[in-house]
């Protein structure tokens, strides 16, 4: 595809969470069948409602994860992500699972992934169609979330832990330096 990726404005319908997609596949069971997910460069990003970015650090801290460095971020108000390739124009498929990635599914039919060629984003679950999306976004259930939609709080705790076990299985797999 020719010239720039277009870029999707974050902060004002929805933020992003990013993690490894190693801790993401993992963490994929504890969203709604409905929330939006891509994979992007071997990074999973989780679309959840805006205003969330800013709560990550403070609920980090709560969930007595803020002492750890852990590969979890968030894109918020003034951020931007590339915008991921409509369902079906990725460039090449991914039988084994996006990117060689130990343990992930593979994805579904009619999928494909083109994080090893051209290294685009791409649509795990693409938006529904028609959909106001904001409504099944994971959201802080004290601040009014729809009955349907996942709980932040639940979430970030969950890609936290798969973010730290995904960090410690890095860690014991490279080999000890000793000087």
């Amino acid at each position: 595809m020719p010239g720039k990726p277009v870029r999707l404005l974050t902060g004002v319908r929805f933020d992003v969470l990013e993690v490894p997609a190693e801790a993401g596949y993992a963490a994929l069971r504890h969203l709604g069948p409905a929330s939006p997910v891509a994979l992007h460069a071997g990074r999973m990003r989780l679309l959840v409602a805006a205003g969330s970015a800013e709560e990550l650090p403070g609920l980090l801290d709560w969930l007595e994860w803020g002492g750890l460095a852990l590969d979890l971020t968030a894109t918020g108000a003034g951020g931007h992500i590339e915008a991921p390739l409509p369902p079906g124009w990725a460039s090449a498929a991914a039988p084994e699972g996006p990117a060689g990635i130990p343990g992930s599914p593979p994805l579904p039919p009619g999928r494909a992934c083109s994080i090893g060629s051209q290294g685009a984003a791409v649509w795990l679950r693409p938006p529904e169609p028609g959909c106001e999306v904001e409504f099944q976004l994971p959201t802080l259930s004290a601040l009014g979330g729809s009955k349907g939609a996942p709980d932040l709080v639940r979430l970030v705790d969950t890609m936290a832990t798969l973010c730290h076990r995904v960090r410690l299985r890095r860690g014991c797999d490279q080999a000890f330096a000793f000087s």
